[in-house]
């Protein structure tokens, strides 16, 4: 049993959610708080966060920090999504926000958004062989996703907010027509390459999230927002959504306000909002949508979980290692060789713990690693190791942080050749502790890949020891001969003597 907390910066509020997990179950919600704060407002006019919105969204995340603390939760995850994607202070934001939620704030891509909504919702409403499409409407941008069997397939983020169509387009209230074409013709626009690429038929079922799909929902029902948690799961027509719209457009503030479901604040943004998720449904052609009351925090829950943050295991989560095979794929490496370099390099990275005393979410990332190490091949054979720096620390890693990545690509320059020096600008790039973590870990990658150094599958498993004499040895499980495989190890294990200043030998198994 595993206690997790997830904060969701968005666009026009900050989300909170703690939540106790145990294998097998939903996770069981212990707590939940929302602010709207409006942060797209200020970056959408101004281009940057103002001092009012930054400090009363610092004082929100405050008080969400402290009540997460108090359940004494393993592992959070604090995310800012759109407005702070764009916004021009970012580096005072982060810092200003971070020692405000008493943990690192993480700025992530559409992509990763897109990721987290849709493992929400599977793992809050399981979605098992169904073909779905997702529309998550945000204050500054809107998530379509499109899943199969549980799994995310294809995702786009848009420029489709609540918050920032409002501040684009509808200047009156009511909006005039004119006003209101205009923001159609652009949704419409923005919507046209999902369409496309996604089509208008095969969906057993489209689901909207986010505050203004709860809005909808509850506004067609007539439920109050108090009782909102009991309108999950809802079928909405488009016909219903197409009515509520017409309504919505003609009336004004004060009039939007007092219909039942649509809070104060929410009602200043409902227009744009309703816009997006009608203009969805009959581009795709969709005769109706569900409500889900999931979203990107209850993805970071899952996420958490799954990811065994706070059991300190070491091995990537099945997200995870989909994200560097599909990677890997893309680039030509061939997976069965890249499994085994992994499989090798987690085995040498637990053995070998007393020695590197690094936690064992470390090796997750020399897994990763062990996966990539060869997408340089696509580029060029000659300095390889190189070119696969360039294209890891370039790509997005759904499933991994930046600074993960970052570490990961640097992994990958040092599998061979050179050693990490000061005149490296990958070396360079890193923290004082990344730089450690690295220079502890490129021996054993260097290792595992060199077990696999003829790519005949000759190895079938490796046992790691450490003898009383400070010497690790590898002792090498296959049925053929590994002549070129301890040459090649041995060699790399002149590494392992300069880091760890211990010696390396190879051995086979008897049989």
């Amino acid at each position: 049993m595993a206690r997790y907390a997830a904060i969701d910066i968005g666009s026009n509020s900050v989300r909170m959610e703690a939540a106790e997990v145990l294998p097998g179950q939903l996770a069981r919600i212990l707590a939940s708080d929302r602010e709207v704060t409006r942060l797209g407002e200020s970056v959408f006019r101004g281009g940057t966060v103002s001092e009012e919105a930054l400090r009363n969204t610092c004082a929100v995340l405050a008080r969400m920090s402290e009540l997460y603390h108090k359940l004494e939760v393993v592992g959070v995850r604090v995310v800012a999504t759109s407005a702070i994607r764009d916004t021009g202070n970012q580096r005072d934001f982060l810092a200003r926000a971070s020692e405000a939620s008493g943990a690192p704030v993480e700025i992530i891509s559409g992509r990763e958004e897109a990721r987290l909504i849709q493992l929400g919702v599977e793992n809050s409403w399981p979605q098992q062989g169904k073909r779905v499409i997702i529309i998550d409407i945000g204050g500054g941008s809107a998530e379509i996703i499109a899943a199969e069997d549980g799994q995310l397939r294809e995702s786009y983020s848009k420029p489709l907010g609540a918050v920032r169509l409002r501040e684009s387009f509808l200047k009156d209230e009511p909006p005039t027509p004119r006003q209101l074409h205009q923001m159609h013709e652009y949704i419409q626009e923005k919507l046209w390459s999902a369409v496309r690429r996604l089509g208008h038929t095969g969906w057993d079922r489209a689901i909207a999230t986010s505050a203004t799909a709860s809005a909808v929902a509850s506004a067609v029902s007539r439920v109050p927002r108090s009782q909102r948690d009991g309108i999950d799961r809802q079928r909405i027509s488009t016909a219903q959504v197409r009515k509520l719209y017409q309504k919505l457009a003609a009336l004004n503030l004060a009039g939007r306000r007092k219909i039942t479901g649509i809070g104060p604040r929410r009602a200043e943004i409902i227009v744009p909002g309703v816009a997006v998720l009608l203009d969805f449904l009959e581009e795709f052609h969709l005769p109706a949508v569900y409500y889900s009351r999931a979203g990107v925090r209850d993805g970071i829950i899952a996420d958490l979980a799954a990811r065994n943050v706070g059991a300190e295991l070491s091995r990537l989560s099945r997200d995870q290692r989909r994200e560097v095979e599909d990677m890997g794929r893309r680039y030509g490496v061939s997976l069965e060789r890249a499994r085994r370099v992994a499989n090798i390099a987690s085995q040498i990275f637990t053995a070998v713990q007393p020695l590197h005393q690094l936690p064992p979410a470390h090796g997750k990332l020399l897994e990763a690693a062990a996966y990539l190490l060869d997408v340089g091949h696509y580029v060029s054979s000659m300095g390889h190791h190189k070119h696969s720096y360039y294209v890891v620390s370039n790509s997005d890693m759904a499933g991994f942080t930046d600074r993960e990545r970052i570490l990961i690509a640097a992994l990958c320059r040092y599998h061979r050749k050179a050693l990490p020096s000061p005149l490296h600008s990958a070396y360079q790039a890193l923290s004082v502790e990344e730089k450690r973590i690295l220079t502890l870990l490129i021996p054993l990658l260097r290792l595992a890949d060199n077990l696999e150094r003829s790519h005949e599958q000759r190895i079938q498993s490796v046992d790691c020891r450490l003898n009383g004499n400070g010497e690790v040895v590898l002792q090498v499980h296959s049925s053929g001969n590994i002549d070129l495989e301890q040459w090649a190890a041995e060699r790399a294990g002149d590494a392992f003597r300069q880091i760890y200043n211990r010696p390396v030998a190879v051995t086979k198994a008897r049989t």
